[in-house]
């Protein structure tokens, strides 16, 4: 979902400029898996509210050629004057004493992201809490191509043209698909440990939809 409707257009900081650079070209449909470089991402919010609530913290993971480079595990957490017992019941965060101001998030966000595709679980969230944290910045929509494990999962179980009214959704939960795929869930509710898990369970997804005869990025992304 767009939100651009309601963004006033603010002129794009150095940092903003730089990174929408990268995106010259698309990704060419025949690239195969191995080809392909992914960031996956989630986000711990003070709610689930996009006109009030903001980030608390934000982890990611990298995949290449299909295997998760812990060597590129971020966590980052940011300042914010809503914590403690208003936001523990969603998140479970508590003030931590590594928070990194709003700018100097934009800018490390950005450069890690780079041209790759994005991955997350229910990612429309995680993306319009982002791009609403990067507005002051200039940056309107993330120009990266994304794909939603949620979605995928769905769409490997019942094909393109499924009922969403015939689904129960909480079969497509991230701890129902993780139990599924038999993914240890320990580190959960955390930024980090869920951008881990969530790239555990992209790559079991991936394995999956090539025994259904799907193995380049332009199947992948219909």
């Amino acid at each position: 979902m767009s939100w651009s409707l309601f963004k006033k257009k603010i002129s794009p900081k150095s940092f903003v400029k730089d990174f929408l650079k990268e995106f010259k070209s698309t990704i060419p449909e025949i690239r195969q898996f191995d080809e392909l470089s992914f960031v996956v991402l989630d986000t711990e919010t003070t709610g689930l509210d996009l006109s009030k609530d903001h980030i608390l913290s934000f982890g990611a993971v990298k995949i290449q050629e299909q295997k998760i480079h812990i060597s590129t595990a971020v966590e980052w957490y940011l300042a914010s004057s809503k914590t403690g017992k208003d936001s523990i019941p969603v998140h479970g965060l508590l003030k931590n004493e590594e928070e990194i101001s709003l700018e100097s998030f934009a800018i490390q966000l950005l450069s890690y992201l780079g041209n790759h595709v994005i991955i997350g679980h229910s990612i429309n969230f995680d993306l319009a809490m982002l791009e609403k944290a990067l507005r002051p910045f200039g940056l309107v929509d993330f120009p990266n191509s994304s794909i939603d494990t949620r979605d995928l999962a769905i769409r490997l179980d019942h094909g393109l043209m499924v009922d969403p009214s015939r689904l129960n959704f909480q079969d497509y939960t991230l701890d129902s698909l993780c139990k599924r795929f038999k993914i240890e869930t320990d580190d959960r509710h955390t930024a980090g440990g869920d951008a881990f898990l969530t790239a555990n369970l992209f790559l079991k997804l991936l394995k999956l939809a090539s025994k259904k005869g799907i193995n380049n990025w332009g199947q992948l992304k219909k």
